[in-house]
């Protein structure tokens, strides 16, 4: 307890908004998916596989792209403002997010949402750092992860309970953030001895950044070492960007629904959509109760391994987890499935930050750990190519129904909801709607998407073994 006592207010204060800030950002983001997808008489905007992959791949990729400018301008202006003004963007967009329908539309307000998400994230991060010493920075950051994660892990939950009304889920999410201005009453603005506001411009700031960022690009060997974590971060994105829209579309949830209604009855009143189905999000949302619950004992297992070697085994492991999808429709597969997978995530993703930090030279490390950033921007880019052009080209329910009732000779108005032309399809071929997706998932095989997802994640794991045979600095 006497360890606890060492962090100042503006610590707790901080881990606090961390909370309630990934609570609404994935209380929404978790469910965005399939609210882009979704048909249009369950609130869905029924925009293509393509259009939500552009969509969140590029909209994601900018949130993390940005926090090195923004960093800048937080450091310059006062952390205080900048979470100030984050916190306004953050409401205002939650609150006009669901009166846009268009693609155009909800992409320039998603953009908008991104910047604030982009302000928020290099403040509360240093804050973190600035509050902490080398004695209580381990145990500091260890608390803000767990924040992290149990703002990740409810966030969905509470949000859920609202999906009967899709604007619901944004003006929730709008009245957590909005919690974060009471405590910004609290928050003292962290200083440190070294501390100092910029004397030059903002713009000599941001000319800098991109000098640096030149800098850093020369190094090949730390930019191949990026760029095979990309491919991490790649398979990563498809928890939130694929997985919900698969399990909404080909997963069979009844098993998982008949466990609850027996022993839960909370459970499957308040999170499934119909009898016999479970919200996808909610088992997709498993992923952060399983780190909540393992991630200390699966830390203190890989604490001794090198961080390459933790790497390749947890990139590996997470690639194992998630072509499991593979082998069948029932949710058990997928639910054995989201635990190996977020092992390998508990094992594999925190050594990324720890191996920059060691590679770095010794007066960039700094500049290094800046700059890591790249993996997650191009992961979150990639993502979206995946979970779009690739998944609709392989996957999406919507094409393999009307691609089969082309087939058949059945007719499909274009004004019908994604649901009212499954609907037909399953009435003119005398099918319940079970049976309709067996035929779809046994005659088009869209499980072929986790074999596109298995690879990238087994070529980072090669890469990186290569890497560390012949590349890598020795740290």
């Amino acid at each position: 307890m006497s360890l606890f006592k060492k962090f100042p207010q503006t610590f707790w204060v901080a881990n606090t908004i961390e909370l309630f800030e990934r609570w609404a950002w994935y209380g929404f983001f978790m469910l965005f998916a399939n609210y882009l997808t979704g048909s249009s008489d369950a609130g869905g905007l029924e925009f293509t596989q393509s259009q939500k992959g552009i969509l969140m791949g590029v909209g994601t990729g900018i949130l993390y792209f940005l926090p090195v400018l923004t960093g800048a301008i937080a450091d310059r202006y006062g952390y205080k403002k900048v979470l100030l003004l984050a916190f306004i963007i953050y409401c205002s967009a939650f609150l006009l997010l669901p009166l846009f329908s268009t693609f155009t539309g909800v992409f320039i307000m998603y953009l908008y949402l991104a910047i604030g998400a982009a302000l928020f994230k290099p403040v509360i991060s240093a804050t973190i750092a600035k509050t902490t010493t080398d004695q209580t920075a381990s145990i500091g950051f260890g608390i803000f992860y767990m924040m992290v994660n149990i703002g990740a892990f409810f966030g969905p939950m509470v949000t859920l309970l609202f999906k009967d009304s899709s604007h619901l889920i944004f003006y929730v999410s709008a009245g957590i953030i909005a919690l974060n201005f009471i405590l910004l009453l609290f928050y003292k603005e962290p200083r440190t001895t070294e501390d100092k506001r910029p004397s030059h411009s903002l713009l000599h700031t941001f000319r800098e950044i991109f000098r640096n960022m030149a800098g850093i690009l020369k190094d090949a060997r730390f930019m191949l070492f990026l760029l095979i974590v990309a491919g991490f971060w790649t398979m990563y994105n498809q928890l939130f960007f694929t997985l919900p829209v698969f399990i909404s579309q080909w997963v069979d949830t009844s098993a998982l629904y008949h466990f609850f209604n027996t022993c839960i009855p909370f459970i499957s009143r308040n999170y499934s959509p119909a009898p016999g189905i479970m919200d996808a999000e909610f088992v997709t949302n498993l992923d952060a109760m399983y780190i909540i619950l393992f991630q200390i004992i699966v830390s203190s297992l890989v604490m001794r391994l090198k961080p390459l070697k933790a790497m390749i085994t947890g990139f590996t492991v997470c690639s194992i987890g998630m072509s499991l999808t593979l082998v069948s429709q029932n949710v058990l597969f997928t639910i054995v499935a989201i635990l190996i997978f977020s092992l390998g995530e508990m094992a594999g993703s925190p050594k990324i930050t720890e191996y920059i930090g060691r590679i770095a030279p010794a007066d960039k490390k700094a500049l290094y750990m800046g700059y890591s950033f790249i993996p997650v921007f191009l992961g979150n880019v990639f993502a979206g190519i995946i979970s779009g052009v690739v998944y609709q080209q392989l996957s999406d329910k919507v094409l393999m129904v009307r691609q089969l009732a082309a087939e058949k000779g059945i007719p499909l108005p274009d004004h019908l909801s994604h649901n009212a032309c499954f609907e037909r399809v399953a009435q003119q071929l005398q099918l319940s709607g079970r049976e309709l997706t067996r035929l779809l998932w046994e005659q088009y095989h869209p499980s072929r998407i986790w074999i596109v997802i298995l690879c990238i994640g087994l070529c980072a794991s090669l890469l990186l073994w290569i890497y560390d045979r012949t590349l890598h600095r020795r740290a």
